[in-house]
């Protein structure tokens, strides 16, 4: 999807209206480290740092639908408990989102708690009630259909077997009229009636037909026998790095692949992909175009940590660097640093941050920049744009421009991020970018450091790099005057 494109389809999807119905869930991560073993179990201790906690499942449909610039009517179930009553609250602080939540107070709020360390998931914690819904909270959710289904584009079903998605349901929502999108967890798909599209992932596919899906072959397989056990007229699977595969009935399977991207959690990144796909076909755009959206946008999520909402403008900063080199893609503002630091950090990194002119790149500043990237897990080089250089250097420097001497920097592999800046100093880039360890060269002292007060005052420090004797850029410019003039 070029950027043009993307920004049409961003645009058409502003303030459409789309009905998302299903269970509704709070997830919540509890955050923190894991340093030793508990001496009363063979079981890790984790040191807890912090907590989130957000709507899931058809919750986090809704939200994504809303942070993409839509707006969204939720119908689903609460019990009468705490967690049903921060359900509402965290609805209520969710622009674009109308509530139609129902409470069933026989039956717990649907709660799943995710014990994170790093970046890795320890233990989730489940507590949920799956009993079909029925009696007077059935017809409530139905009478919730009725009310919000007028002026809306697509109802879009997210069934995670917690009860909600009873045939009842699933006949109110086709009485609406509006196609019907399915994201299910179920292991039979012939349950949703002619809807739209049903999009469930390899596994879950795998789990519906009793078949491989690993490979191109075994997805073409496995998705039509899909089609001859239910009456969709489409089914769209999601497969993580592989992209998706759809099929439509009297069509070939059609494979459409997204670039690879780091990922850092998939919680969520199904509801994610579910949510563009919906607000694109809402807003009138062929299941080809909304496919390569769905895919951009969960491209998006998966970078993020925890059930994570995307928005048009980091779709928009994807489908800006998505076809960049590698070194292109370190090069950055002091916002995306920001940005990318926060998820660094979220993942337990620590952060390092030195600076410099770097103008004719050598074996020196190689072994630095090593050696400074051994004290952290991700380097920052602040880097003196040219008019910086010269203020410092004088005229005739830098030799190599900023283009190039950031592009030879965000080439080697102890580089994590390179952020040029105009100032005298690197002071601005510090105080953003708040690093765990600031480095200078060991020909600096301590107290000479630019930024090493402030780096110390929030529990940082400051660490002084060995020299490489004999290199530098001044010596390598007098030996190209030498041999230039004799």
């Amino acid at each position: 999807m070029d950027l043009t494109t993307l920004q049409k389809v961003l645009d058409a999807g502003r303030k459409v209206r789309v009905v998302c119905v299903g269970d509704v869930m709070i997830d919540r991560f509890v955050y923190g480290q894991v340093t030793r073993v508990s001496p009363e179990a063979p079981i890790p201790v984790l040191a807890r740092s912090g907590e989130t906690v957000m709507l899931g499942a058809a919750g986090n449909v809704a939200r994504n639908i809303a942070a993409l610039g839509g707006r969204v009517a939720l119908v689903g179930l609460i019990g009468s408990d705490a967690e049903g009553q921060g359900a509402i609250a965290l609805l209520a602080a969710e622009p674009g989102i109308d509530g139609g939540l129902v409470e069933d107070p026989s039956r717990p709020t649907t709660l799943k708690t995710r014990y994170v360390s790093g970046n890795q998931q320890l233990l989730r914690v489940d507590l949920e009630d799956c009993r079909a819904v029925e009696g007077e909270v059935a017809d409530h959710l139905v009478g919730q259909i009725r009310q919000h289904s007028p002026g809306a584009g697509v109802i879009v079903l997210s069934d995670y077997g917690k009860g909600v998605v009873t045939e009842a349901l699933i006949a109110a929502c086709h009485d609406t009229g509006l196609p019907m999108i399915v994201d299910s967890k179920a292991r039979h798909f012939g349950r949703y009636g002619p809807v739209a599209i049903i999009k469930p992932n390899a596994a879950e596919l795998a789990f519906a037909t009793g078949l491989p899906t690993g490979t191109d072959t075994e997805i073409e397989l496995a998705l039509a026998e899909a089609l001859e056990l239910c009456e969709a007229q489409a089914i769209l699977v999601t497969r993580s790095a592989k992209g998706m595969s759809l099929a439509r009935r009297g069509e070939a399977v059609r494979h459409f692949h997204g670039l690879s991207r780091e990922v850092f959690d998939v919680s969520g990144a199904g509801d994610t992909a579910i949510s563009a796909l919906g607000l694109a076909l809402a807003s009138g755009q062929s299941l080809e175009l909304a496919i390569e959206f769905a895919i951009l946008a969960s491209g998006v999520a998966v970078g993020k940590v925890g059930t994570a909402t995307v928005s048009p403008d980091e779709l928009i900063e994807a489908e800006l660097t998505a076809h960049m080199a590698d070194a292109e893609h370190k090069i950055s503002t002091v916002s995306r640093m920001q940005v990318e630091i926060e998820r660094w950090r979220s993942r337990g990194l620590r952060i390092g941050f030195t600076n410099g002119c770097f103008d004719i790149l050598h074996k020196g500043h190689v072994a630095y920049l090593n050696q400074a990237r051994s004290w952290c897990d991700r380097l920052i080089v602040g880097l003196n744009s040219d008019q910086s250089v010269r203020a410092l250097k004088g005229e005739g420097r830098p030799v190599n421009d900023l283009e190039g001497r950031a592009m030879v920097l965000a080439g080697l592999a102890c580089v994590d991020m390179v952020v040029p800046f105009d100032d005298d100093t690197p002071i601005r880039v510090i105080e953003a970018a708040r690093p765990n360890v600031l480095i200078k060269g060991a020909d600096y002292s301590e107290d000479q450091v630019v930024g090493g007060d402030l780096v110390k005052s929030w529990g940082g420090e400051v660490r002084l790099a060995q020299i490489v004797e004999g290199y530098s850029t001044t010596a390598a410019i007098a030996r190209m005057a030498d041999k230039e003039s004799s």
